[in-house]
Formats: structure tokens, sequence, C-alpha cells
């Protein structure tokens, strides 16, 4: 029986991929953090299957000790400050996390189990200001944001660790990847969530940044399956996850509107507040190579990605009128 461990396991990406683990008969361990309160929403259906770890990313003994006690097959790093707006307000914080927690899981895995193999959840904010159209595994990084920069060294690090020590150390540079457990705070599911509510006569309008921009954005159902795979190989090597589209907020948010029968016109304001200091315009990747070498294309299209988010967040919000 192989044995996982996923840091960030309660999170969109961990939650996907402990199903996932499980129904190929892994024995699975999540990483969670000591805090006050629990959140276990996103693991909860198949939280008896499995086994918790305490550790955080910027605590190297609690890696050390989860390695040494878990002695894992596969570790798949989805731990991060993730949300890119945060790491303006938080960047050395963001910093000590998404960069340096890469290093110290490395660390673990050279000291205790060298043999592991490892993944770490790159990202296409790592292209930033984009150097080429579509971005490909060889395009040159320029990231815009704490964030961004954090991801690019966490990206460069693994890849030292696989040629300096032999890991079989893989990163998969995934663009945007959306599902109805992704966090509030991120743009598609804002607009879903919100737009269910102006559907369900509990909200009145939707604020938004910058409708221009342009994202790649995929399934995350999709792009788990793909971590997995990279895991799978005779080789380590990295990978970008992508659609091979691009979408801007603006279509996002018509198509979520046309979801429900309602016209984005009428609810949309424009507020400042949500733009950023320094935005990324276009990312779209060409998934290419792991479609050669993994076999791997995306199945969810934009549209049904979409549908599926407000749909679930309708759901989500009678189930919730129901409790009240």
């Amino acid at each position: 029986m192989k044995k996982a461990l996923i840091t960030g396991i309660t999170g969109q990406d961990g939650s996907y991929l402990a199903e996932l683990l499980l129904e190929k008969g892994y024995k699975v361990s999540g990483m969670v953090r000591r805090s006050s309160v629990e959140n276990y929403e996103r693991v909860e259906h198949i939280r008896e299957k499995l086994n918790f770890v305490q550790g955080d990313l910027t605590d190297q003994s609690s890696l050390d000790e989860a390695i040494k006690e878990i002695m894992p097959d596969e570790v798949y790093n989805l731990a991060a400050q993730s949300f890119v707006p945060t790491s303006w307000n938080q960047p050395v914080l963001t910093a000590d996390v998404t960069g340096l927690g890469v290093t110290r899981i490395l660390e673990a895995i050279r000291k205790h189990k060298s043999d592991t193999k490892f993944y770490q959840a790159s990202s296409s904010e790592m292209f930033g200001k984009v150097q080429e159209i579509p971005q490909t595994e060889k395009t040159s990084f320029y990231p815009r944001s704490p964030y961004g920069v954090a991801k690019v060294y966490g990206h460069w690090i693994t890849v030292n660790y696989r040629e300096s020590y032999n890991i079989f150390a893989c990163s998969g540079i995934l663009f945007n990847h959306e599902s109805p457990r992704r966090g509030l705070e991120f743009v598609t599911r804002k607009v879903t969530h919100t737009v269910a509510k102006i559907k369900l006569g509990l909200a009145k309008e939707l604020r938004m940044g910058n409708m221009e921009a342009k994202r790649d954005w995929g399934f995350a159902g999709d792009y788990i399956y793909a971590m997995w795979l990279m895991l799978q190989q005779d080789q380590p090597d990295d990978y970008v996850i992508a659609t091979g589209e691009t979408h801007s907020v603006q279509q996002l948010v018509n198509i979520a509107f046309d979801c429900v029968g309602l016209n984005a016109k009428d609810y949309v304001v424009t507020d400042p507040k949500f733009l950023r200091p320094a935005e990324v315009d276009l990312l779209i990747g060409s998934s290419e190579k792991a479609k050669k070498k993994l076999g791997w294309t995306p199945s969810v299209s934009f549209e049904k990605l979409i549908e599926m988010m407000v749909k679930e967040d309708i759901s989500l919000l009678n189930q919730n009128k129901v409790r009240h």
C-alpha cells in the first residue's frame, strides 16, 4: 500500500487529491497547522479515512517529524500562502511559507527518506509579465507579485534538489484551476457565489476590479490528476498544466449571470479597491509536453466549470437557508 503525505490537504486541491489517492488505494496523510479553529470542511466526507499530522511549513522540526513518522512514498506540497492580494500585505510571510517552506520540506525528505517522490505546486503567476504567448516549460519567469516571486524560488529550489541530490522532484506549473471548493476570496468563486446570492435575492450587486484581465482557467479535479501522473513517470520533470484557452474576467461574469438568466450589466459595479499594484494581464499555457509525456488533457470546459460552480453555490446557499 503506497503512502502519501499532502501538505495543504484541507484546501481545494488537497481535498480533490486526497479523494483520488484514496480511490487508488493509498494510505493518505495530511499535514495540518495547529489552530484554534479547525477547518476540515472540504475533506469532512472522507475525514475518517485520512491520517492527520500536525506541521507547519515555517517549522523545520515539525516537517522532519512528519516525514519520519509517515515515511511517505510520495509527498505533494500544496500548502502555501496562495492568495495573490494577501502577498502584497504580507510579503515576508508569503516568502517564508511559499518560498522557504519548499526548502524545508525538501530538506526533511533528503535527511529522512531520500527515495520519496516529491511534487511541488508551482504556479502560472511565476510568468507574470509574460515574455511569450503561450507560456511553456521553457518560458522565462517575470513574477509580478510577492506570491509569484516566492513561487519562483520554490520552483528553482525543487530543480536544485533534483539535480544536486538526485531526489525524484517534479514541479507542476499549474494555471488557474477552479471548482466549487475554491475559496470565496478568489475571483471565480467570488463571482459564482455572488451571482447565486443575487439570484436568490440575498445580494444586489457584484463589485469587481479589472474586468479585462485574462486567465487560462481549468477544473481543479482535472489538474490534480496531472499531479499524480507526474509522480508515476520513470523520470522526474516539470510540466505546464493548462487548458490553452484564455477568458477575460468579463466573460466569466457574463457566463455566470447567463446561468441564472440575468444580465450582468444590471448588477456589476467597478470598484478601484480591487485593482492590484502590478497587474498580470494575460496568462495562457501550453500543455503540449504534458499531453505527449503524461497523456493528460483537460476534460471540463470553461463554460461547464462556471455552470457547475454557480449550481453548487445556489445549492449551498439554499442548504444554509434551510439550516437557519
